[in-house]
């Protein structure tokens, strides 16, 4: 099925031209990226951002790939020779797949069934005659059914299977299904109780031991929490609306008289809707749930992620790097302003060795050796403590002491990427190695690190993975390619992710640059085996040569603009190298000139604004930031403290902020301000520096609770908002299911395999 179906679709669902659309489309097609397309085709696009570039291919996708299930299963109903003109165009109609699935079902293959089974001791034209409803001896009828060859041996046998045909039409109805699912989205809940005997050791689950709430409006956090607790077997969970309102929708589509027909088909509507459709809407309706509560989630995890790439480096400077702890000691290693390894030694300062003297005397000869210029302190065990020590050992003031989030260090320590970095060094070494450079620059680091294991996520191991890493992988080539890479310096891992490349170019340019020594130009990476046009036009843009042979390599202007900007600066009788350094220049450059059918006004300015940075990083400057001195553990707290911190992760019930006694505290969502908010992301972000108060300590469980309220103890009536906990099952006395505890939990043990 052609595109052409499906280009005004888009362009109406994303609020866009029908033209805008079919160019992206067209590019995209053509082996043009995300961020190429919406950095240098902004003439083509219309000025399309990263997102709507990327939701025109992901609909895009989607459509094609509901086009090619419509395809197969035309195929198969035609192979069957039950193929109408009619059919075929209420397949190609469906707009959704669940549609199309409704109206394939009667046609389905599918394993012998109560149904199939009763057609083929010939009951069907008996289950017709009932469902026709017309006023009839029963019995009579029935009993022309009766045959002992058959296996039909009295009038109930017969009623029976003529009631299971009806049952099976019933749930084949493709507008009976396409009504109950809109009622089990819109009235539905989620139904959640603990399993008898698991109360101690579901304690973690405990807000849902007795819980009901809307399907429609349960956040995402609550319900992967409850499929979580559920595939543990610790809680029991049931989906859908009301029985009774459900089989009253069925009776109003196919009850049509009031006889002993309509009886049969009554009973027939409660039987297909409690075997076949009720297990069947359930399913649907909670995977419906799951992806929404997926694509919340996962929204949330690449904000976060984007926020924690993205954050401030310190940059080209000499830094000594502690990966902390106490009896096996610190690790301690030199990194070179462009992170190359220097020297390594363990100290122990801390208990039980307590060698302050030497450790001291060794740290403060390393400093002094290779001029180090910032101190990186991992956030982990003996972190503080380790802190305490640096900071009490004479060092020169100008050498910054900055403590850096390790979440992620030990996965890249035992990691492939690692060892082939560092083979002759242990994971203690790598691991500090890794903490080092990741002050430096943030960016480059992580990148080499499995994203799920940097620690910003939501429950990210129980959502749709596939979908997951997609959208992860495109965070942090957006984030990569916003920034641009240094070609000359950049790991294996961060050129992966330039707009083109991917791992195998990536490996070549490393390759060709260990043989040849740095690149002197742009033009210099055609050079790189494997690596055609096409790519190049991809990546160039966002590869870096400084102090190249042209200045312009060190900008995201693209090389294909060169030509024009030599006759920007040849038109106001200057180098390109003058332009570049005097902005006031720029300025008297008259745009509109240069337009051409090639180039608009939309690349021009972002050329102008570029000449007028070239090559700066477009992250915040960098700041030191320091926790409270003498607060280094839990038992340090006390309720009512003002305390500096950092926000780690962010979800929708809240943040995690750092305040330095190695245990996260939350604050809450209706503590997040003084206003009410809706969404954490409207006053926070990954990484800020905030104030907060301490609200609570639980010291058994290891649970802070935070608050960045200006006046957090003021009345709970507030313009704070309302905290949005779990509440207590109004109805706990209802019966939640229609199966026996013992039905639940067999069934529960056979989807689990336990």
């Amino acid at each position: 099925m052609s595109d052409l179906n499906h280009y005004s679709k888009i362009a109406t669902e994303l609020g866009v031209r029908e033209k805008q659309v079919i160019s992206t489309v067209n590019l995209l097609d053509e082996g043009g990226t995300v961020p190429f397309i919406s950095r240098y085709r902004k003439e083509v696009t219309g000025s399309l951002d990263e997102v709507q570039v990327a939701a025109v291919r992901d609909r895009l996708q989607q459509l094609r790939d509901l086009d090619k299930r419509k395809e197969a299963i035309i195929k198969s109903i035609d192979e069957q020779g039950k193929l109408t003109g009619a059919l075929a165009d209420k397949i190609n109609a469906a707009e959704t797949m669940s549609i199309l699935e409704d109206i394939y079902l009667p046609y389905k293959p599918k394993r012998r069934t109560k149904g199939t089974i009763a057609k083929e001791k010939g009951l069907e034209p008996l289950a017709q005659l009932i469902f026709e409803q017309n006023s009839i001896d029963l019995n009579k009828s029935a009993e022309e059914y009766l045959s002992e060859e058959k296996g039909v041996a009295s009038i109930d046998e017969a009623l029976n299977g003529a009631r299971d045909i009806i049952a099976e039409w019933i749930n084949e109805d493709a507008e009976i299904r396409k009504k109950l699912r809109q009622l089990f989205i819109e009235e539905g809940e989620f139904v959640s109780k603990v399993i008898p005997g698991k109360e101690e050791e579901a304690i973690k689950y405990k807000d849902y031991f007795d819980w009901r709430e809307p399907v429609k409006t349960a956040p995402s956090h609550r319900v992967l929490a409850m499929r979580r607790g559920e595939k543990e077997l610790f809680l029991m969970l049931d989906t859908g609306p009301d029985d009774l309102t459900a089989t009253k929708i069925i009776e109003k589509a196919v009850v049509k008289e009031n006889n002993t027909c309509a009886d049969q088909v009554r009973l027939a509507v409660k039987d297909g809707y409690k075997r076949l459709l009720k297990p069947s809407m359930e399913t649907e309706v909670r995977l419906y749930a799951k992806k929404k509560a997926d694509e919340d989630a996962i929204k949330v995890f690449t904000e976060n992620l984007r926020q924690l790439l993205l954050s401030s480096p310190l940059g080209e400077k000499s830094v000594l790097a502690i990966d902390p702890g106490f009896r096996t000691g610190c690790k301690v290693v030199c990194l070179g302003p462009q992170g190359q390894f220097l020297q390594n030694e363990t100290i122990f300062p801390n208990e039980p060795q307590k060698k302050t003297m030497e450790s001291g005397a060794l740290i403060k000869h390393m400093v002094a050796t290779h001029k180090i210029e910032a101190i990186a302190i991992g956030n982990g065990t003996a972190s503080r403590e380790t802190e305490n020590f640096v900071k009490n050992i004479g060092l020169p003031k100008d050498v910054l002491v900055v403590m850096v989030n390790e979440s992620g260090a030990s996965i890249y320590s035992a990691s492939d990427v690692a060892r082939e970095e560092f083979p002759d060094f242990d994971l203690t070494v790598r691991g500090a190695i890794s903490i080092g450079r990741r002050l430096m620059d943030p960016l480059a680091e992580l990148v080499k690190i499995d994203a799920k294991s940097i620690g910003v996520g939501q429950y990210q191991h129980d959502v749709d993975q596939t979908a997951l890493k997609n959208s992860l992988d495109d965070t942090v080539m957006s984030c990569v390619n916003g920034v641009g890479v240094e070609v000359n310096t950049a790991s294996k891992q961060l050129l992966t992710y330039v707009s083109g490349l991917g791992p195998s170019l990536a490996q070549n340019i490393v390759a060709y640059r260990n043989e040849n020594g740095p690149f002197k130009s742009r033009a210099d990476i055609k050079k790189v085996p494997r690596l055609g046009e096409k790519a190049f036009e991809q990546a160039a843009g966002f590869l870096r040569i400084r102090n190249g042979k042209n200045p312009l390599d060190s900008s995201a202007v693209h090389p294909e603009r060169y030509a024009l900007i030599n006759k920007m600066a040849k038109d106001m009788g200057v180098s390109v190298e003058e332009l570049l350094k005097k902005e006031e220049l720029l300025q008297k450059i008259p745009l509109k000139d240069y337009v051409n059918e090639q180039v608009g006004l939309p690349t021009l300015k972002d050329i102008l604004e570029e000449l007028g940075k070239p090559g700066r990083d477009p992250r915040e400057k960098f700041e030191v930031f320091q926790f409270e001195d003498g607060i280094n553990e839990m038992k340090d707290l006390k309720v009512g403290m003002k305390l500096p911190g950092i926000v780690t992760n962010i979800t929708q019930f809240g943040a995690f902020v750092d305040i330095g006694v190695h245990q996260d505290g939350l604050v809450h969502l209706s503590q997040m301000a003084d206003r009410f908010i809706k969404d954490p992301k409207e006053v926070v972000a990954v990484n800020q520096k905030v104030m907060a108060t301490v609200m609570e300590v639980d010291l058994p469980r290891k649970r802070i609770g935070l608050s960045l309220k200006s006046d957090p103890f003021a009345s709970n009536t507030s313009s704070g908002g309302r905290r949005e906990r779990p509440r207590k099952n109004q109805q706990g006395n209802q019966k939640v299911a229609q199966e026996s505890m013992e039905d639940k939990l067999a069934l529960l043990k056979k989807k689990f395999g336990k």
